[in-house]
């Protein structure tokens, strides 16, 4: 087994990325996460550039990682100045990280056009710089930034400024694919020719320019590079980097051969995928391999048939080992395999002919514009009324929702709804800020008296989506609707050609999936109606 290194550079080239952005608490419980995968090298930042990197060395310093080697990155230092006067290389010695990483110019085209320094300056630059850290007994990595591009243009010297970095005492030379343009036929080449020239190892630093970031750094792996550099979920500048998720899922479970992080390592990939999304305020990205939602997301029914009987029939690897779940969707293309395996936990048995009838009314309400395969408790609910099973904890009666603005343009949102709860009516009314919250308010005001439990329950996110557009102001919408209590988090979805109405249907069927859950647990029956597949973590 060959040990690959592993380096995340999520919090510095990762935050480069157009809407990344890492408060200082975010960077340390990144790191504290990669650490415990087992991840060899983690890039805090370059100390000189803002105070939050300089305080990130600080800290991690006082919480020292069981595993990783914290790296703080820099460049050169500048032409006509000797290291020991360089602020920059001051400020990486000041951060105290037991790694520095330099980046260095390789293309002929940088040094001459971009930097503006003989390429002999440049030579001297690199070597003095990597050592002077060095001799301050730091390890050093060095960054051959532009070095595919440098090498077509002029091989000679692009060698020659790698072989300066090694000769002067860097632990690795990590060749960059900084623009992204390579493919991986030339990584591998190029790759399998420096690592015949250098006496020291080689790693691999791709962008994903061409969206082959990760099909270039395995390629540079299988010509020799022992490390590679990469982010959580390819955050970067531009396109982004290859991402470390991949490139570790790939390693450990496709090639032979290989050893990367920790052995218990893989199934913790989704959740760190998942926590570097959300520390980045950032949306999942669906289709993600590996750990997207769906990544193992099963529509048409040929395929939902064959994988209840052979997993591997339609999957590469089982969810499981990185930490996923297989989940089976319902659509108009969905066939009764879809229907059986939905409503499994509903315990209906072999009825042919109701999971006919379930299947017709999904196909009718899609026609419509619904989608369920975000909104498992209105699927759940609408297996109820197919089967007989469903009685509504209320009667709706009407409502009504008043939006006014005042003469300084403060606008009042007013919902009124009007319902028949067990023998009684309820009439009330209640402000909020926006339709849908008034009329939750509202409902909440009507129904809180006789079921208690709605106090728990809370709308977490609210999604509009114009069906037909080509209508204009008379098309249909379609609304999603999160909600949450203390033990999980449920979607519903409404439609209609008025977006009030639409949200009110999701609203309504939001409680209804919540009473009747709560009326389960009460009866002492299992949850039935729990989607495990929207379940919180």
């Amino acid at each position: 087994m060959r040990r690959i290194q592993i380096y995340d550079t999520t919090l510095r080239d990762g935050s480069q990325g157009e809407g990344v952005s890492f408060s200082l608490q975010d960077k340390l419980l990144i790191a504290q996460r990669l650490d415990a995968l087992g991840c060899d090298y983690i890039e805090g930042g370059y100390p000189l550039s803002n105070d939050k990197d300089a305080q990130f060395f600080q800290r991690i310093a006082e919480e020292p990682l069981e595993h990783g080697r914290v790296s703080a990155f820099g460049m050169t230092r500048r032409r006509g100045v000797e290291p020991r006067d360089d602020v920059g290389m001051r400020a990486l010695l000041d951060s105290q990280a037991p790694t520095i990483t330099i980046v260095g110019k390789t293309s002929e085209l940088h040094v001459t056009d971009v930097l503006r320094v003989s390429l002999e300056e440049n030579l001297a630059m690199i070597g003095d710089t990597v050592q002077y850290l060095c001799d301050e007994s730091r390890e050093v990595i060095y960054d051959a930034e532009h070095f595919f591009d440098g090498w077509k243009l002029n091989r000679d010297y692009a060698l020659r400024t790698v072989l300066a970095a090694a000769e002067a005492g860097a632990s690795i030379v990590v060749l960059c694919d900084t623009n992204g343009g390579s493919l991986p036929e030339e990584i591998a080449e190029l790759t399998r020719q420096v690592v015949d020239a250098l006496p020291i190892p080689v790693g691999i630093h791709c962008h994903n320019d061409c969206d082959l970031g990760v099909a270039n750094s395995l390629a540079a792996v299988d010509a020799g590079a022992v490390q590679v550099q990469g982010t959580v979920n390819g955050f970067g500048e531009r396109c982004g980097n290859a991402d470390l998720v991949s490139v570790v899922a790939n390693l450990a479970l496709k090639k032979k051969g290989y050893e990367v992080l920790r052995p218990d390592s893989l199934p913790h990939l989704t959740d760190l995928s998942r926590f570097v999304y959300e520390s980045a305020n950032m949306l999942l990205r669906n289709h993600q391999p590996f750990v997207g939602k769906s990544a193992f997301a099963h529509k048409g029914g040929m395929h939902v048939h064959a994988v209840n009987r052979t997993a591997e029939s339609y999957e590469h690897i089982r969810p499981e080992w990185v930490g996923n779940e297989r989940r089976v969707l319902v659509s108009e293309l969905s066939g009764r395999s879809n229907i059986q395996a939905l409503t499994r936990k509903h315990d209906l048995g072999e009825d042919r002919g109701l999971m006919d009838k379930i299947l017709a009314r999904v196909v009718e309400l899609e026609n419509q514009g619904y989608q369920f395969e975000a909104a498992q408790a209105s699927f759940d609910l609408l297996v109820h009324k197919c089967n007989g099973r469903f009685q509504s904890h209320f009667e709706r009666l009407h409502y009504h929702v008043n939006v006014e603005a005042d003469h300084e343009g403060e606008v009042v949102t007013e919902a009124t709804v009007k319902l028949k709860v067990g023998d009684g009516i309820r009439h009330e009314v209640a402000e909020g800020d926006g339709p849908v919250n008034a009329l939750d308010a509202a409902l909440r005001k009507a129904l809180l008296d006789t079921y208690p439990s709605l106090e728990s329950m809370q709308l977490v996110d609210y999604k509009v989506r114009v069906i037909n557009s080509d209508a204009g102001t008379a098309a249909c919408v379609r609304v999603m609707i999160e909600s949450q209590d203390e033990d999980e988090v449920w979607g519903t979805v409404g439609v209609s050609e008025n977006v009030i109405e639409a949200s009110w249907i999701a609203l309504v069927d939001s409680i209804e999936y919540k009473l009747i859950k709560e009326q389960s647990s009460r009866n002492g029956a299992s949850n039935e109606l729990s989607p495990a597949a929207t379940a919180r973590s």
